[in-house]
């Protein structure tokens, strides 16, 4: 069984940063792609940045200079360093991952971490 566990989140002032950390557990050949959405109440869920096995990186045009994607394949570990953040960065953060298992590739999901950028 594969599991993805987000930490990170919190409360955080307008300008200020956070590191969020997406770590892949389980029985797995090797992990693919690697992505965060975020999605903010009442809003549908978004891509914020993603990135490839070989560390090629897309990011939301909302998001560009701002966040930093990032891992770590020897720790099955994404990150996703935040600064400059803005209110409407709020919202619940969420990692996904095409993890190959020996069967094939399927897409597995965190449960999430909640990010809230106020004053």
């Amino acid at each position: 069984q594969v599991q993805l566990v987000e930490s990170g989140g919190g409360l955080v002032q307008p300008g200020g940063s956070l590191r969020l950390s997406c770590v892949a557990s389980g029985n797995f050949f090797s992990i693919n792609s690697m992505v965060w959405y975020r999605q903010a109440p009442g809003k549908q869920r978004e891509l914020v940045a993603s990135i490839t096995s070989a560390g090629s990186t897309n990011y939301a045009d909302s998001v560009k200079g701002r966040f930093t994607i990032s891992r770590d394949n020897a720790k099955n570990t994404m990150y996703l360093q935040m600064n400059s953040l803005k209110p409407e960065d709020t919202g619940v953060y969420y990692c996904k991952a095409l993890i190959n298992l020996r069967t094939g590739l399927n897409n597995y999901w965190g449960q999430g971490t909640q990010v809230t950028v106020s004053s």
